[in-house]
């Protein structure tokens, strides 16, 4: 595979071969480029939003979005205004706006009258579900090696809730080691209480983010004002690696970083296990709200021998890396862990929403990690066209060359605007770079918005880059010549 010596920053830019498959023009029904005719938000969307706020909180609104007129990589507004949108809903779209795959499946009559009856389906699920199933998710090119199973949830956050439910569950059965619940234990738990519920936790990172549920919240370490006034659990929190850039240039320094926060999740597990006994670890494979963030392999190598010594799960976050964002269909492939992972979430760009696991994880009873609808056909039926989108245009190795490409030229950028913006990382279209300060970045984000180019933030100051599967070198030409124009704008004023 293209990226598997793909670094997370590049030092010195390698001579970049030509490649005839990637256009060096626009998809067809694309405009050239993107152009912008008013301020950013526009009369349309000030007057829509001083309407909406009188319902709902606005102060997260952007732009309203003209879906109508939206296609491949560009997002268009009420206002007439055309986006290169390089954030893709939050990392969520694979191939881009109104993609023919996905808008020929929801045009079927079949899959139609699928949505159309929306059934519960861990109770009543149509014939064809199980097939579903075993041809998307289930394939073997799709499905992380050796996790054979999966449960589809209704969003990432639930994904993140039923997977740390199945790790207590687990957890429980074998500290129980009797399938019988005592009789104890079926009147403390309608009360909250032990020993029915027990005094378990989940071990989570700083900078975080699996969700905004209630559990999710707990795991999440993110913005202060997502927490702030919620009641919450006691569970332990470990510092996540912060590493020094370029890489090459701080393998000691990084490598005593992967040792002093393995040393405190030792240390942590140690501690809570007589008062709240970890049950589980969770993680995400890149930390992505969190300011980008990336581990190394070693690193990870290490936290699942920890899980496999305490026999507890190791559970990788995939909500935003999963889907071929890394040139791979999970980024955890890049870690080459001796063994699978007990516990894979997925959602965002895989569409569907939910997590595979070991056989060792299937509850041994119904009704023990349940929701009503237990995801949506819907998802899967987009998932099915993208999957097929995907192998038939090979997009997983268009994602590597593309994304070397792009890392390169950023590269430059960064040594050409030092005082501006600098490490420069990323693994595919997982890709950001930080700029010097909270008030840079948020100058930086205004201007190119400005100029047409949708990027999006995370941590403190960095900028990220979520680009579809479709995203060309001709785009990434856009993008890089505006965020020159940008810095050099922000340099002179």
């Amino acid at each position: 595979m293209l990226c598997k010596n793909i670094v997370y920053s590049v030092r010195k830019r390698p001579k970049v071969r030509q490649l005839h498959h990637i256009p060096k023009a626009p998809l067809p029904g694309e405009p050239a480029k993107p152009y912008t005719l008013t301020e950013i938000p526009g009369p349309r969307s000030e007057a829509l939003l001083n309407e909406f706020s009188r319902i709902q909180q606005v102060g997260t609104i952007q732009y309203f979005a003209d879906y109508q007129r939206s296609i491949g990589n560009y997002l268009a507004d009420i206002d007439g205004n055309v986006f290169l949108d390089m954030f893709m809903q939050i990392s969520t779209l694979p191939l881009g706006y109104n993609h023919r795959s996905i808008l020929g499946a929801l045009a079927c009559a079949g899959n139609q009258r699928i949505m159309a009856n929306r059934p519960a389906l861990g109770v009543f699920p149509g014939l064809e579900w199980p097939c579903k199933i075993q041809d998307t998710l289930l394939q073997p090119c799709v499905a992380p090696k050796g996790l054979p199973c999966v449960f589809t949830t209704m969003c990432g956050a639930c994904a993140t809730e039923h997977a740390i439910q199945m790790a207590f569950v687990k957890y429980a059965e074998r500290r129980r080691r009797d399938d019988n619940f005592t009789k104890e234990e079926k009147k403390s738990a309608r009360l909250n209480k032990p020993p029915g519920c027990p005094e378990l936790s989940i071990l989570s990172f700083q900078g975080g983010f699996h969700g905004r549920t209630f559990g999710a919240l707990a795991l999440t370490h993110y913005k202060y004002i997502m927490k702030i006034d919620m009641p919450s659990l006691p569970w332990p929190v470990a510092p996540f690696p912060q590493y020094l850039y370029p890489l090459d240039q701080h393998e000691k320094e990084n490598k005593e970083e992967d040792e002093r926060c393995i040393e405190q999740v030792e240390d942590l597990i140690e501690q809570y296990e007589q008062k709240i006994p970890v049950a589980g670890i969770i993680i995400e494979a890149i930390q992505s709200e969190g300011g980008d963030r990336h581990a190394s392999p070693d690193f990870f190598q290490r936290l699942q021998n920890i899980t496999k010594k305490k026999c507890i799960p190791l559970i990788l976050d995939e909500a935003q890396t999963g889907g071929g964002a890394t040139g791979r269909i999970w980024a955890h492939e890049y870690f080459e862990l001796n063994i699978p992972p007990d516990i894979v979430t997925f959602s965002n760009k895989m569409q569907a929403h939910g997590f595979y696991h070991s056989p060792e994880y299937m509850p041994t009873r119904p009704y023990r990690v349940f929701n009503t609808w237990m995801g949506d056909p819907s998802q899967i039926l987009i998932l099915e066209a993208v999957l097929q989108t995907i192998e038939a245009e090979d997009l997983l190795t268009h994602v590597c060359h593309v994304s070397n490409y792009l890392l390169c030229q950023l590269n430059t950028l960064q040594h050409e605007f030092p005082d501006l913006i600098n490490s420069v990382r990323g693994r595919g279209f997982i890709i950001a770079f930080d700029t010097s300060c909270k008030e840079m970045k948020n100058k930086l984000l205004q201007l190119m918005r400005s100029k047409g180019i949708q990027v999006g933030d995370c941590g403190f100051k960095s900028i990220r880059l979520r680009p579809s599967l479709i995203f060309g070198e001709y785009h990434a030409d856009i993008f890089l010549e505006t965020l020159r124009s940008c810095l050099q704008e922000l340099t002179e004023s």
